[in-house]
């Protein structure tokens, strides 16, 4: 692999993180920002905590697993 595909899987392990992260410790800077407001409007606060949480697990995985398997 070559090193710019290394960068973005980081960035996705990092994001994952800093999602999971906000998710689990209810961050007020993070759900009350523009983008995510969209998601704390539709699913109620606690469901978007549960929405980022899973979308930041998923983001983890898949640059876990792009980084052990590659791009097949």
């Amino acid at each position: 692999m070559k090193t710019s595909e290394y960068l973005v899987l980081a960035i996705f392990v990092v994001a994952g993180l800093i999602s999971l992260i906000a998710a689990i410790f209810n961050f007020d800077w993070y759900f009350q920002s523009r983008k995510a407001s969209t998601f704390v409007n539709w699913f109620g606060r606690n469901g978007a905590r549960v929405f980022y949480g899973l979308l930041g697990l998923a983001l983890i995985t898949a640059g876990i697993l792009f980084l052990l398997y590659g791009y097949r």
